[in-house]
């Protein structure tokens, strides 16, 4: 899962890159392994700044004086079954055709066919084992077949076709074509999210942004936005402004991924039609219900029982206090947060991901000492986090700690983009509810059904308050010019339903087996070449050809700056 954005403005002697700097930071939630940003100046030339790390630290006053010109792309990764070096921040350069440059928020199931076509079709060499390199190559080697001086927004929707037939899996991309613009598109399912925004301005010219979540657009008053949909492009060319959308093959599905809702995207952010913060809310009333539904069946009312309703920042804190209201139970901040630490199923190993809760959390004593807790989270995945937890509830001296989850028992692997564990690390693998209790040392625990959850994300309701949010901003954004452009498909088509497949096992793009084989290899081997790091100081030259380079055979901030 990773954070995707484009911007090109209508003044070109203004630089784009300060303000992909502050979108980057409202996706910060998205990834924070690495971050990087390419810039087009006038004359073509790419200027890039990317390396491992946060936004802050990588975007330093200094490198960024050297990205030049109005249009750009951005990427704040958060690493998958490959590897975490500094050669796999995004975006992807290669220089031929034109010069392209590529961000990809999601994950292909076809890695391997698509390095073999590469290589022996196509030739071209692939220099790390991100699948988003595959998906920049294969683009540039897509509109190479047109062997032209100068290619046309026809010859672009062709080559994004080709893209499209032969790459399986989730990918919301931007890129960008040297001085020629930028590009958006997104898989055919429309897993990931993607939407453009327009911002029209005083002189009456207009500026474009395509981003991975709506609050982006939002926060920059692109008060006119919509979703990119399902198999849909978009070109904005910085000589026209004038952006083209084409359906380039057929919706097949609109399935987005339902983690959007539970935890990964911002709750004031606006997806696919459905907004964040009420599908959340609506989460907690579910799961108030199947709690006392569970209650009633040992003859046991939850107010009798449970103290208080304690959620696990951040992401839970809404579902919790609208289970706590259901519920008629007191809602109570019973974990300060460290705000500096970030996901803890990201860090690689068992022993940080426990380190790392104790570094996050603290438990306050006071709301927990003497009390039966309701402790609520988003989800529960390999059970590390919640152990750790439920360990500090205790300390603090509750006297019961019953643990609720807002989706349901995660039993496999997700593989569009989220590395939760291999299958069998899940704590909810060919285990019953009680089982998952025991592990984690809680009195009882309690599940979301999928039903609910699906449930909560859906957009009836939902759509009048995208209306009513846009009868709120300003008159100017309202202009039948820019409705035309940007709102003529604000219609969007019905959902069929949810990628779900953690919880089934079922994926949207069919048969995975072989994938997921692939990718619990890449895991066993990332972590072999890990250990042997640690415990030799360095590689052996049997090992030398899995090696992950630490920096990358690319283009550099140099020379002419105009």
């Amino acid at each position: 899962m990773c954070g995707i954005l484009a911007l090109v403005l209508s003044d070109q002697e203004k630089n784009c890159a300060p303000e992909l700097f502050d979108g980057s930071l409202f996706l910060q939630h998205r990834g924070q392994d690495a971050a990087g940003i390419v810039t087009c100046g006038r004359r073509g030339r790419f200027y890039q700044c990317k390396g491992n790390g946060m936004a802050r630290d990588v975007f330093t006053q200094q490198r960024m004086s050297g990205l030049v010109g109005n249009m750009g792309i951005a990427h704040l990764r958060y690493p998958t079954a490959g590897s975490s070096s500094t050669s796999e921040a995004q975006p992807f350069y290669v220089n031929s055709p034109y010069g392209i440059s590529l961000s990809h928020n999601g994950n292909l199931t076809n890695g391997e066919e698509l390095q073999k076509y590469m290589d022996e079709v196509v030739h071209r060499h692939i220099n790390t084992d991100s699948d988003s390199e595959l998906l920049l190559n294969l683009f540039a080697s897509e509109l190479a077949t047109y062997d032209k001086s100068r290619v046309n927004n026809n010859d672009i929707f062709k080559a994004l076709k080709g893209v499209f037939e032969k790459v399986k899996g989730a990918y919301a991309c931007t890129a960008m074509l040297a001085g020629y613009g930028i590009i958006g598109f997104r898989d055919p399912h429309g897993i990931r999210p993607l939407l453009i925004g327009e911002r029209l301005k005083e002189d009456g010219t207009k500026d474009y942004m395509i981003a991975s979540e709506s609050v982006v657009l939002k926060a920059h008053k692109f008060q006119v936005y919509r979703d990119i949909l399902p198999g849909e492009a978009v070109i904005i060319p910085k000589n026209t402004m004038k952006p083209e959308f084409k359906q380039v093959v057929p919706l097949q599905s609109y399935t987005p991924d339902i983690f959007e809702y539970v935890y990964f995207a911002r709750p004031d952010s606006v997806l696919d039609g459905i907004s964040v913060y009420r599908s959340r809310l609506e989460m907690g009333v579910k799961l108030a219900k199947n709690i006392e539904l569970q209650f009633s069946k040992i003859d046991k009312k939850v107010i009798e029982e449970i103290d208080v309703v304690i959620p696990v920042p951040d992401t839970s804190r809404h579902s919790a206090l609208e289970c706590a209201v259901s519920l008629n139970i007191p809602y109570r901040e019973g974990f300060i947060k460290n705000r500096y630490v970030g996901r803890t199923f990201i860090m690689p190993d068992q022993q940080q991901r426990q380190s790392s809760v104790r570094r996050k959390l603290n438990a306050m004593a006071s709301e927990f000492y003497g009390k039966s807790v309701l402790l609520v989270d988003d989800s529960i995945v390999r059970g590390t986090t919640s152990k750790e937890i439920v360990n500090m509830a205790r300390e603090a001296g509750a006297k019961k700690v019953y643990f609720a989850s807002c989706s349901p028992v995660i039993r496999h692997n997700h593989i569009y983009g989220i590395d939760l564990a291999d299958t069998t690390a899940l704590v909810g693998y060919n285990r019953n509810e009680e089982e998952i209790a025991k592990i984690i040392g809680a009195d009882q625990v309690f599940y979301q059904t999928l039903k609910d959850m699906i449930s909560c994300c859906q957009r009836d309701e939902q759509i009048k308050e995208n209306e009513l949010e846009l009868a709120l901003t300003p008159v100017v954004s309202r202009d039948d010019t820019i409705n035309s452009q940007i709102m003529n498909n604000n219609q969007l088509p019905p959902i069929d339903s949810f990628e779900v497949g953690v919880f089934t096992g079922e994926y949207v793009t069919g048969n995975e087996e072989e994938y997921l084989s692939f990718a619990e290899k890449a895991r066993a081997l990332n972590a072999r070449l890990k250990d042997m790091n640690q415990i030799d100081g360095g590689l052996h030259s049997l090992d030398m050809a899995d090696a992950k380079a630490e920096s990358e055979i690319s283009i550099f901030n140099s020379g002419d700056y105009s």
